[in-house]
């Protein structure tokens, strides 16, 4: 089974760097040759993310016995390979976004990179991390901000700080898009409506505050529900993709666990 799923996912990622013509080194910077080629890296990094593995250590005794390197190794080589899944990521957007349904969603989401009461302690992502507050509480980490159009396409990603205004990312990640953005009642304000409209290209929806006396049309309604679908994203890369982690112990590491993450679920 597990080889089964690691042919394929090499597959999968032979056919990608083809297709997208990128190329990689199979030497290190001194010349001297990989010990794990960048496409098995890469492919090792997705059957973590797609396996029922929970940790590097674990993929790592699967293949120990053809890996012929150490743990140490192994880690390195699938830490170093995630700028080859942000190439790839970053393709797929671009090309996503010239397709796009022209009904799109955003949406944030929180990091946690430790539990909250390790806060005061975590060294690791200290200069990256930052308390915030999600519909579920407190929570120290990194927030996520993620565009996709109805059909589930991923079309523009940003990693910031908690504390990062929700509106100028909009802003930033959706300069691009066009068609109708949908956002959730955190998003409200006259000015970014009238930043982000244009005519006959762009026009953005946000949903109200209950509190707002505010009339909905049927159509507008039907829209707003709508964003249960990047909800759903977001739970999926949690609780199947392994978006979230505390082991990483290097800022590489952390970095390179969403990137792989989110590689994952674009290929699902």
């Amino acid at each position: 089974m597990k080889f089964s799923l690691f042919e394929n996912l090499k597959h999968t990622v032979t056919r990608m760097l083809s297709i997208f013509k990128l190329a990689v080194s199979e030497a290190s910077a001194t010349g001297r040759p990989l010990k794990i080629k960048p496409i098995d890296a890469l492919t090792f990094a997705l059957y973590h993310h797609r396996s029922t593995r929970a940790t590097k250590k674990s993929v790592y005794e699967d293949f120990k016995d053809i890996l012929h390197c150490s743990y140490k190794t192994f880690v390195v080589s699938v830490n170093r390979v995630a700028q080859l899944s942000l190439r790839i990521l970053i393709i797929l957007m671009r090309l996503n976004k010239q397709t796009a349904h022209v009904v799109k969603y955003t949406d944030a989401t929180d990091i946690p990179v430790c539990l909250k009461k390790n806060a005061d302690s975590h060294k690791t992502m200290n200069d990256l991390a930052a308390f915030g507050r999600s519909s579920k509480g407190f929570y120290y980490g990194l927030k996520m901000t993620l565009t996709r159009d109805h059909e589930g396409r991923m079309l523009a990603l940003k990693f910031t700080t908690p504390r990062a205004n929700d509106r100028d990312i909009f802003r930033k990640i959706n300069a691009d898009i066009e068609g109708i953005i949908v956002a959730d009642a955190g998003y409200v304000s006259k000015q970014l409506e009238k930043d982000m409209y244009r005519e006959g290209k762009r026009w953005i929806l946000i949903r109200p505050y209950k509190t707002m006396k505010k009339l909905m049309t049927s159509w507008q309604y039907q829209l707003y529900q709508g964003r249960f679908q990047i909800e759903f994203d977001f739970r999926n890369l949690k609780m199947f993709h392994g978006l979230i982690t505390s082991l990483p112990r290097s800022v590489n590491g952390y970095l390179a666990n969403y990137l792989h993450a989110l590689m994952s679920f674009v290929l699902a």
